[in-house]
């Protein structure tokens, strides 16, 4: 008993597990909120923002006052800020999510935890430094009921919660202008200012690079995947979905319709194989984008089947494309040589055109090759 009763237990763990508490519950709130596609994350990024803004403000309302009456060492001043500095964001965080989505239980419970783990903390500190607190007693009941209604809230976590999520960026916007204030009027006027009050508004200007870097790279994401959605991906060309969105622009103006089919490309498909018709389709690409104008569009739409949309009279498009296979495609030492049937309609504002294009160039695949024009 001797033994046990100088024994102590050194303070520093408990402290460092309250500093981490903080961090590690900023992140267990982004898994609360389920982000699992960019704009959820841009909505986290937001809420975080908005947060470390209105704990800018409260530090500069508050924890000047504080610190002046405090005498302790460094370490002891630094927990002593950190604490309520941790439990206003994660105060702040509650008033951004109730900003950022609708009210579910799942909200409510977690926003209560985080309620009650804050106001249990602020009493404490207050109590310590009035020599009011008393270990043990029911108060120190307020962190268990924030732990277990924060526990209890994810169990309640339903699909409601991500699609709910709606949220109008100017609300970060303003926490981004607020935290660049105080760093600005800190710049002119050193003292005015408490110096803890800086780092949540150099957390929101550092948040607020990193949510411009993430729109950016989904703003890439997105365009790189309608690229992919609309473009064939063996030659680099418009696939038909892109043909036929474009169809309907062209419907507007005077323009002609082409469609290609190649003649003889199956017998090389089938005597060389697929890595080689698949080369040799692309060299065919080749030739036939080095006469299509700028204002033109030519489209694989499968197989060895093209497809093209040109402005005015596309007759003589259609001769210049066959001409562009009159000379051979050399393959594994041998010359191959390719023709195209292609059949062209003129635009008259009917919903027929493509189907008239199609009948053209049957025609002239009957015929063994050549161009037609439907009549």
């Amino acid at each position: 008993m001797e033994l046990f009763a100088h024994f102590s237990i050194p303070e520093w763990p408990s402290d460092l597990g309250y500093v981490l508490f903080y961090p590690l519950m900023i992140t267990g709130l982004s898994r609360a909120l389920r982000i699992t596609h960019s704009s959820s994350r841009l909505e986290f990024v937001d809420s975080i923002i908005i947060a470390l803004g209105l704990t800018s403000v409260i530090s500069v309302l508050f924890v000047k006052p504080a610190s002046l009456t405090f005498t302790g060492s460094l370490s002891e001043l630094f927990l002593t800020l950190f604490y309520p500095i941790g439990d206003l964001i994660l105060l702040g965080l509650v008033f951004s999510l109730s900003i950022v989505q609708k009210r579910s239980r799942h909200n409510v419970l977690l926003a209560l935890g985080l309620v009650s783990f804050a106001a249990t903390d602020f009493y404490f500190l207050w109590a310590s430094a009035t020599n009011h607190y008393q270990f043990g007693s029911q108060t120190d009941s307020g962190w268990l009921l924030g732990f277990i209604l924060i526990s209890e809230s994810f169990w309640h976590q339903g699909e409601e919660a991500r699609e709910s999520l709606r949220f109008n960026p100017l609300v970060a916007s303003l926490a981004l202008l607020i935290s660049a204030s105080i760093l600005v009027v800190s710049a002119l006027r050193p003292h005015l200012l408490p110096s803890v009050a800086l780092l949540p508004a150099l957390a929101t200007i550092l948040l607020a690079f990193i949510r411009m870097a993430i729109a950016i790279n989904d703003a890439k994401s997105v365009s790189a995947e309608r690229i992919l959605a609309r473009t064939d991906e063996l030659t680099g060309l418009a696939n038909r979905r892109k043909f036929i969105s474009e169809l309907e622009k062209f419907r507007d103006s005077e323009s002609s319709v082409l469609l290609l089919d190649l003649n003889g490309f199956k017998g090389v498909n089938d005597r060389f194989g697929h890595d080689v018709g698949d080369d040799l389709l692309k060299r065919v690409a080749l030739r036939f984008s080095r006469v299509i104008p700028t204002t033109g569009l030519l489209a694989r739409l499968g197989g060895d089947e093209f497809g093209v949309l040109v402005e005015g009279d596309g007759y003589e498009l259609a001769q210049a494309l066959r001409a562009t296979l009159s000379y051979p495609f050399e393959i594994e030492g041998e010359a191959i040589s390719l023709d195209v049937s292609i059949g062209e309609a003129r635009n008259d504002g009917s919903d027929q055109i493509l189907r008239r294009a199609d009948e053209a160039m049957y025609e002239a695949k009957r015929a063994g090759g050549g161009v037609v024009r439907w009549r």
